[in-house]
Formats: C-alpha cells, sequence, structure tokens
C-alpha cells in the first residue's frame, strides 16, 4: 500500500505561511487548537449513543474541562478492521490534523483475523503518521482467551511492540478504565450487546485515558505541527 509522505510537510507549511501574513498585515497570528483525529471502529465512532454521549464528544469535553485546547475529529467507522482503517489513513491525515488517536483491532478479534494481518495493517497507519510528522496514541486491544494461549500472546504483543518501534504514546486497553475484574462488574457499564459501553462506560473509558490524551495535544504543539 503506498503511503503519502507530504501532509507533515504541507501542514507546517501552511501554518508557516499563515504565520507570515499576519504579521506581515501588523496582527498577532492567534493559535489555533491542537487538532487530534480519532481513528476507530464503533467504540470511537459512538455506537448506539446519542452523539453527546459519544466517546469523542466526552473526550472533547473532558479535555475543555481541564483547560487543553483541542479539536478531537470522529474518525470512528462502525465494523472498521485495521484493515479499513489502513485503506482510510490517507483520507484521515489530512494537512490540519495535528496528532492522532488509534484506537483498531476489536473487530480483527470478533473475527479471529490473523493477528499478522493486523499487525502488518497498524503498521501501515503508524507509518502514515511518522511521514506525515503527527503524533500518535496508540490504544490496545485485550484479546480473549478462546483463541488459545498462541493467538492472544501473538495479537497483544502487537500494540507494546508497534508503540516501542514507531515512537508512540500507548494505552494498553481502551477498557481500562471501567476497573472491572470480572465481566459481571463490566456489564453495568456495557450496553446490552455487552460489547459496547454505555454512556458512563464511555465516561470512565474517557476519564482514563484523557491524561494521555492530553499529553498528546502537549507533545503535538511542542513538535510544532
Amino acid at each position: 500500500m503506498a503511503v503519502s509522505m507530504g501532509y507533515g510537510v504541507v501542514g507546517t507549511m501552511r501554518k508557516v505561511l499563515m504565520s507570515s501574513l499576519f504579521c506581515l498585515c501588523g496582527f498577532m497570528a492567534t493559535a489555533e487548537p491542537v487538532q487530534i483525529v480519532a481513528l476507530g471502529d464503533s467504540l470511537t465512532q459512538g455506537y448506539g449513543l446519542v452523539p453527546e454521549q459519544g466517546f469523542v464528544p466526552q473526550l472533547q469535553n473532558w479535555l475543555s474541562g481541564q483547560g487543553v485546547e483541542v479539536e478531537v475529529i470522529n474518525a470512528g467507522v462502525s465494523g472498521d478492521t485495521t484493515a479499513g482503517g489502513a485503506a482510510r489513513i490517507d483520507w484521515a491525515l489530512t494537512p490540519e490534523v495535528d496528532a492522532m488517536i488509534v484506537t483498531l483491532g476489536g473487530n480483527d478479534l470478533l473475527r479471529g483475523l490473523d493477528p499478522a494481518e493486523a499487525r502488518k495493517n497498524l503498521t501501515v497507519i503508524l507509518e502514515a503518521a511518522r511521514a506525515a510528522e503527527v503524533p500518535v496514541l496508540l490504544i490496545g486491544m485485550d484479546a480473549p482467551s478462546n483463541y488459545g494461549p498462541d493467538y492472544k500472546q501473538a495479537f497483544d504483543a502487537i500494540y507494546p511492540d508497534l508503540s516501542a518501534q514507531f515512537g508512540a504514546l500507548y494505552a494498553e486497553d481502551f477498557f481500562a478504565g471501567l476497573d472491572a475484574d470480572t465481566p459481571a462488574q463490566a456489564r453495568a457499564f456495557m450496553q446490552p450487546d455487552g460489547i459496547h459501553p454505555n454512556a458512563e462506560g464511555v465516561a470512565r473509558i474517557v476519564a482514563a485515558l484523557g491524561p494521555q490524551v492530553a499529553e498528546l495535544a502537549e507533545l503535538a504543539e511542542d513538535q510544532g505541527n
């Protein structure tokens, strides 16, 4: 798959030119909020929830409440696999994007897809982000044990391995914020399908991931994207 190599350069040039234009006109350029694209599946998209209860709106509100000036863009597509995310990464990484959250792999697990393919697809996504000079928060998925120990070991290793390889920020498990030791405890924070979090579940997930997203925004600012 071809990876576009020009997004970071284009985005940086755009902002430098805009800043220079304001200075020439005798005005101070006002800082733009950091734009973070959230690339994911139905967990990102907000499946089964009214719009304001979804992951992206709740994350946006949490960050705003912490005084973090960001705009979080919802690039979640229900049913998407890592292959789907890789196929649309160039569309997601527009020149205005400063940082990216990647939450993919849940549908690969539901379908029992080959962990090697998931690793390859996530590598494509992270290579595109690196070419665009866009920092990433990679959020992992915990594979169930029903596919056997070899499958679980291979899948679970993908996220820490790739985060180390590409220097991405890393969150071990999207659902860690539920703080539930058993399925029965987790059920209170899930929709009836047992797969997607309800509004309270999303709030807990956001509270756990929020500090790392704030760190991502700060990293994007430091890099000057």
